[in-house]
Order: structure tokens, then C-alpha cells, then sequence
């Protein structure tokens, strides 16, 4: 890798680090390609990422973020996993430590806060966003907007969708249920 390369390396690394809500930083003791592809895919299809990077060019990236705190989990076969949801990457990588020994959970951060490889786990047993959105669809069944209350039918899913616009809720589509009006502030 020439010195070209690792300055684009390093401000790669820097920008994921300013812009995901958690680091999960695993250790591979030994993964074939194919488990690392899997990982990798399974990764992506939960909206997280999952980079190998040298770990002195992870260490400059994470100078001035708020995951430089993290520096010191850096050490050995370490890889980056990443996700603007703040559970994803958490859950996928320790769900694939439980079937593949030879992936160990080190640690991370969720913002400011860094987590041991117990506080990933434990972030990993929370529902992800989607979950939560999920279930709060499941669950619901009126919602208050300007006119009163209203059951879901006919129009109403529009003007739930547009509601949840206003509110700024952003990735859910309203299909036979309702939102709860703690949720758009009924």
C-alpha cells in the first residue's frame, strides 16, 4: 500500500467514524474467506459494515472523533464493525461470534460511551430501529392527528405516513396499523 493509498485509507476510516452511532471492533482468530464474506454479507444486509483496516491507519483515523478512546482495543487481527443504527453491527457480529469461535467480540463505542466486549453483547440484545418501528406498528391501532382520533382505514394510512413526515420519523410505511400517539406527540 503506497502513501497515496493510506491517506485515502485513513480518510475513509475517519469519515465512517464521524458518521456511524457504534464501532464494534472484533478480533479474527482465523476466519476462512468464505465465513468473512458471510459476515460481511449478513453485515450489509442489516445496513452495518464490516472493513478490515491496519490498525495504525484506524489509530490516526480516530484522532479528533469521538472514538479515539477506542485506540486501545486496537491490537492484533482487530476488524471495524460498523452502523448508523446503533444496534446493527452489534448484533449481527454477536450473532456470528456465537456460531464462529473463531471471531471474538474486543469491544467498542455507541458515541461517547465505550463499551467492553459484555457492553456489546448487551447492546446486541436490544431491538434494532426496524424492530422497534416494527413493533410499534404491530401494537397500535389509532392515532391522533388535528381532526381527532382515527381507526386505519381507507385514506388514513396517508395521513399517518404524512404525519410521521412532519415528525420527522423516517423509514416506516404505515400498511394496516397505526402509529401510538406518544409517537407523534398525541
Amino acid at each position: 500500500m503506497d502513501r497515496s493509498q493510506k491517506a485515502d485509507m485513513v480518510a475513509e476510516l475517519k469519515n465512517v467514524f464521524t458518521e456511524t452511532s457504534v464501532v464494534v471492533i472484533t478480533r479474527n482468530h482465523g476466519l476462512t474467506v468464505a465465513q468473512s464474506t458471510d459476515l460481511r454479507l449478513k453485515m450489509r444486509d442489516a445496513g452495518a459494515q464490516f472493513k478490515v483496516a491496519k490498525n495504525s491507519l484506524a489509530l490516526i483515523a480516530l484522532e479528533d472523533t469521538r472514538y479515539k478512546p477506542i485506540g486501545d482495543l486496537l491490537k492484533g487481527p482487530t476488524a471495524l464493525a460498523t452502523s448508523g443504527d446503533p444496534v446493527a453491527a452489534a448484533k449481527v457480529a454477536v450473532d456470528f461470534a456465537k456460531t464462529h469461535d473463531k471471531l471474538e467480540i474486543v469491544g467498542g463505542a455507541m458515541g461517547d460511551t465505550v463499551l467492553d466486549a459484555d457492553g456489546i453483547k448487551a447492546l446486541a440484545a436490544l431491538p434494532s430501529l426496524d424492530e422497534l418501528r416494527a413493533t410499534i406498528v404491530e401494537h397500535a391501532d389509532t392515532i391522533y392527528h388535528p381532526v381527532g382520533t382515527c381507526r386505519m382505514g381507507g385514506d388514513a394510512r396517508s395521513v399517518v405516513d404524512a404525519q410521521l413526515r412532519v415528525r420527522g420519523v423516517t423509514g416506516l410505511r404505515v400498511v394496516d396499523a397505526s402509529v401510538m400517539p406518544a409517537l407523534i406527540g398525541g
